[in-house]
């Protein structure tokens, strides 16, 4: 949401960067009620104050024994009394339509932010990686998958329709593996796991941005809550509703959820395999900052992400999307895009976006500096979706035969397993666990007496 009165400051500020999201001038109409809003706030405090006057005076007229008088007043009073009651209605009024226009509004760009209509106006921040060469063409991860026997379309459908996907076996394992991994890495990085709520109420989904404009892209349960679209929206919440202490920032917090989504204008785009699914798992980063730590936090927060994709030697590509491919609650996004050799493009697996003071406003999310209170600062940020992640593993790793190579930074957390293939799942021997830890493939939380360990655990599992 907005502040009114920095609009009512900066009209052409705030008109001019409507314009960059290519929207048409708003201050005018919003200004207006706001003054209409002020204007009634102003009678009703006279109407108040003439009542709270006559009050007064109908005591006085009764301790002085004049009821002549005291009745005049009492119908005085009801008079005042009647006036502020219609001030009072016409106020809800207003207010409601101030706030009706204001939530149906998206945040401002942030200045740096390229201008363009759509993804073709997004610029390139940089690019990581070497793409696969394949002595054979690529196949797409859903190829793959339903070769394996792992990936499982047509039973989902039978169970649920389309836009789902039953996993077996090792990609089961693999989907497990991954949430572990990332976890572990954001924790390491400083995020603190949080296991929140599903399923959350009408004020949630408004805090984030997701409502009221947004509704049809998610799915209600018929006793009025919504299932998350991204564990964004419950974390960002917890801050809902507080006054925060300055010393406490940055709050960095990450979550594994399923996330559902109705994907209401997808229609006819990505019909087939787990690129776009009514429900998918994902592990989220959120941080709540101070005004001045939000552009650094930005950073590192994409950092992290990128991060994630370097561990598991997946090429990426980081992108800033321009000011008509952002999103509604975003001043500054983003999007890392993963490669794809079965699609031979570039595909969205994260968006990390900052989102100013939008969402805390919406959310009254406050912290306090010296005697005045200031809305905090949100960012957020996939830290990976698993899905995604699954599909790039999948098109980047295979084999000629069908079959795919773990990357070496999942082994530990796939029990050794190294190789995916439709029957057996191939592990790692006492001697290629050794050689991979020594040239610091296994080595992904930077922690080597955390890798070592894991590493005994698993020789001593393993046959010799």
């Amino acid at each position: 949401m907005h502040d009114i009165k920095w609009i009512r400051q900066n009209p052409d500020a705030f008109d001019a960067a409507l314009a960059r999201r290519g929207l048409p001038p708003a201050s005018k109409v919003l200004l207006n009620l706001d003054e209409e809003k002020r204007k009634l706030q102003t009678e009703i405090q006279s109407w108040q104050s003439e009542k709270n006057k006559i009050a007064k005076e109908i005591g006085m007229a009764k301790a002085k024994g004049d009821e002549a008088r005291a009745n005049e007043l009492i119908l005085k009073q009801d008079v005042s009394a009647s006036g502020v009651q219609v001030h009072e209605k016409n106020l809800d009024k207003i207010e409601e339509a101030l706030k009706g226009h204001l939530d149906s509004l998206p945040n401002l760009p942030a200045d740096d932010v390229p201008e363009g209509k759509d993804e073709k106006g997004n610029t390139l921040v940089r690019e990581w990686g070497k793409k696969p060469e394949f002595s054979f063409k690529p196949k797409e991860h859903f190829e793959l998958g339903e070769k394996l026997g792992l990936m499982d379309f047509e039973a989902a459908a039978k169970i649920s329709g389309a836009r789902f996907v039953v996993l077996k076996g090792t990609l089961a394992k693999l989907e497990r593996a991954l949430a572990s991994f990332f976890l572990d890495m954001n924790v390491n990085a400083g995020y603190t796991e949080i296991a929140p709520p599903f399923l959350v109420k009408d004020s949630a989904a408004y805090g984030t941005g997701q409502l009221p404009k947004f509704g049809e892209d998610l799915f209600k349960t018929t006793n009025g809550f919504w299932l998350i679209p991204t564990a964004e929206v419950p974390l960002t919440n917890l801050v809902g509703d507080s006054i925060l202490e300055e010393e406490k920032f940055p709050i960095r917090m990450t979550a594994y959820t399923p996330c559902f989504r109705s994907e209401a204008g997808a229609a006819g785009k990505d019909t087939r395999g787990m690129i776009r699914q009514h429900q998918f798992s994902k592990v989220e980063m959120v941080s709540v900052t101070t005004p001045e730590q939000s552009k650094d936090e930005h950073e590192r927060m994409t950092g992290q992400a990128e991060a994630i994709l370097q561990k598991l030697g997946l090429p990426y590509r980081t992108m800033m999307l321009c000011t008509g491919d952002m999103g509604f609650s975003s001043e500054k996004t983003y999007d890392i895009e993963v490669w794809l050799p079965g699609q031979n493009a570039f595909r969205e697996i994260s968006s990390c976006s900052n989102c100013g003071a939008f969402q805390a406003r919406r959310m009254k999310a406050r912290f306090k500096r010296g005697k005045d209170n200031f809305p905090v600062h949100t960012l957020n940020g996939s830290g990976l979706p698993i899905g995604r992640t699954m599909v790039a593993i999948l098109e980047n790793y295979q084999n000629e035969d069908g079959s795919v190579t773990v990357p070496a930074a999942l082994v530990p957390y796939m029990g050794g397993i190294t190789r995916i293939t439709a029957d057996v799942a191939e592990p790692m021997t006492p001697e290629s666990m050794v050689e991979a830890f020594v040239k610091g493939q296994i080595n992904h939380l930077d922690d080597p007496q955390n890798a070592l360990e894991r590493i005994i655990d698993l020789l001593r599992r393993i046959p010799v």
